[in-house]
């Protein structure tokens, strides 16, 4: 928004400078006065003068409260002054006097925008009209002037529009870049509290690695998941031979109702709808849906939230959380259920297959260490693009008005750019998460590869202008059974990555062909070329390579997602490339049988 104070004072300091130029035109550059005017000048004046000190006090030391009222009277001022002072200069005949009358427009517009600027000009109409009547009346010939009201009138009313134009322009910009800051603020604010959320949720996971007896990774656990989702009790249950058996209970009732080791059916139980891979959030047990709430009811339990414990996609048991009062959890807190069963349930396999699977648990290990690593990478990545939005968005909140437009719209255009970024990570980490969960949904139909290749070519081609892309498809390139945007996705990644490794003004050639059965997309760049030794590890959640000129930023999710796309088509994934010599990715799919 405009600074309605800073309009204020700046019109002030131009109404004392109006003053001055008045006294110079007044005592110097107006000679011949009639009988009689040269005494209204001087009182009129000084009557400026006075006024014109009164409303820079005014401006300085009124409350804001007081802003409305002396800005209209300020123009009310200023307005009458010039209309008195072309009146008394009427005597001189295309004196310009009342020319001045745009200043008191430009002031309209600055402190109304279009209607003042429109307003103004309009009120103003009788007093030129007035104004030449009075010159031809006393002073004429030549008599009364249509022309000398119609003109000044006209081009009053085009500066007001024009003024007021420039000023709600103004306003909209500054309206804008107040709501991206903001913007800015709640995506720092909810990407800190994710992150948060993410470092907890590690904690937990780890606290239930750090033993392999269940008794004592449990109790590592329960400290850990307090802090993150207080509750009255918790227990973990397992599937085992179509029966539910209790492996760990903390809180109410721990040793006395559902205690660890026993066991029950599944039949008729909340078990039926978690094992189906539901979230289950109970706001009221008095409703008593299930055999096993009127013990919890004893125990002084009102709402639960069960979450499937999951390896994969599949659900081996649950996890729930119970609190004393009705309609207790909140949609955050389902959501972090949900991401804690898939650790609980990886961490409890681990603990019943330790003896028989050595390797299992190691393998656990690292990927808990990878998570470890996933969110102090997130943050990295983070931070650089948040601290890019709010730097900008401050220098414009801050500086707005000393910018030029050519330097804000370059700070509009790097908030936009950089929360691109952020949206590009989120996703790529959302679309990881979703496949190893195994919920990364696919729609397959009949797909035109060609018409793909040629969309992934131009959107690439569009987005940059400093490496060229050329596809090259043969003809009559057949169809195959598929999930059209999931492979654009593919393309669009693989395409990416050759521009980023390519020198400026070099080309990044896609060719696509039909070879054994199959359809073979080939991607390739001139670029840095990958060490042998790191062509596996590229295609790993998180694996970056070493590059000889430095890895560019990024997550290292984009092809461990473009290989997982392409084999759940029954296709692959693979590279070729050589230290200095480029790189060519191909993505081979099966044809329709």
């Amino acid at each position: 928004m405009i600074d309605r104070l800073a309009v204020e004072r700046w019109v002030a300091w131009v109404r004392l400078g109006g003053a001055a130029f008045a006294l110079l035109e007044v005592g110097f550059f107006s000679p011949g006065v009639p009988p009689g005017y040269r005494p209204a000048q001087w009182s009129l004046t000084a009557a400026f003068g006075v006024g014109a000190v009164v409303l820079f006090l005014l401006a300085r030391a009124a409350p804001l409260a007081w802003l409305p009222t002396v800005g209209l009277t300020a123009l009310i001022f200023d307005s009458t002054v010039v209309g008195v002072y072309a009146m008394l200069f009427t005597y001189e005949y295309g004196n310009q006097t009342r020319w001045a009358l745009i200043l008191a427009v430009v002031e309209a517009a600055l402190r109304y925008g279009l209607a003042g600027g429109i307003v103004l000009p309009l009120a103003l109409i009788p007093f030129l009209w007035f104004n030449e009547w009075w010159r031809a009346h006393k002073f004429g010939p030549p008599g009364f002037v249509s022309d000398r009201v119609s003109f000044p009138a006209g081009i009053l009313l085009l500066t007001g529009l024009f003024a007021g134009w420039l000023v709600r322009r103004l306003e909209l910009e500054a309206h804008a870049g107040v709501e991206r800051a903001a913007e800015a603020e709640r995506l720092r604010d909810a990407f800190g509290r994710r992150v948060d959320l993410l470092e907890a949720a590690n904690r937990s996971a780890r606290a239930l690695g750090s033993s392999l007896d269940i008794e004592q990774a449990f109790g590592a656990f329960i400290r850990e998941v307090r802090g993150l989702i207080p509750f009255d009790r918790t227990a973990i249950v397992l599937v085992e031979n179509e029966q539910a058996r209790t492996i760990a209970t903390a809180g109410r009732g721990a040793d006395t109702v559902y205690p660890p080791g026993s066991a029950g059916p599944i039949a008729g139980t909340v078990l039926e709808r978690v094992v189906a891979g539901e979230v289950v959030r109970r706001q009221d047990l008095a409703e008593r849906s299930y055999p096993e709430d009127a013990h919890l009811l004893d125990l002084g339990l009102r709402s639960e939230l069960i979450a499937p414990l999951l390896i994969g996609a599949r659900p081996i048991g649950m996890i729930s959380l119970s609190r004393e009062q009705a309609n207790a959890f909140t949609d955050d807190e389902v959501e972090l259920a949900a991401l804690l069963g898939r650790l609980v349930g990886t961490a409890v396999q681990n603990i019943r297959s330790y003896e028989a699977e050595r390797s299992t648990v190691e393998e656990l290990r690292r990927l808990s260490a990878l998570r470890a690593d996933f969110v102090s990478l997130v943050s990295h990545e983070l931070r650089s693009p948040m601290a890019a939005v709010i730097g900008a968005a401050r220098t414009l909140q801050d500086r707005w008005r000393t910018l030029n437009a050519d330097q804000r719209e370059a700070f509009l255009a790097l908030i936009a750019d950089e929360t691109n970024r952020l949206a590009a990570l989120i996703g790529d980490v959302l679309d990881t998460s979703r496949i190893e969960a195994g919920t990364f949904n696919y729609r397959f139909t009949d797909v035109d590869l060609s018409s793909i290749v040629a969309d992934a070519v131009g959107a690439a081609a569009v987005g940059q202008d400093e490496v060229r892309v050329r596809a090259d498809v043969a003809d009559a390139l057949p169809a195959i059974r598929g999930d059209a945007e999931r492979l654009r996705q593919v393309l669009t990644n693989l395409i990416d990555n050759a521009v980023k490794y390519s020198p400026a003004g070099d080309e990044v050639a896609v060719r696509a062909r039909r070879e054994n059965g199959r359809v073979l997309i080939e991607v390739s760049d001139h670029g840095p070329g990958i060490p042998f030794d790191q062509q596996r590890l590229i295609f790993e959640k998180f694996g970056r390579a070493d590059m000889p000129g430095g890895s560019k930023p990024g997550t290292g999710l984009g092809l461990f997602i473009a290989r997982s796309i392409a084999e759940a088509h029954g296709g692959t994934l693979d590279v070729r490339s050589r230290p200095n010599a480029g790189t060519t990715f191909v993505l081979s799919l099966p044809l329709r049988p």
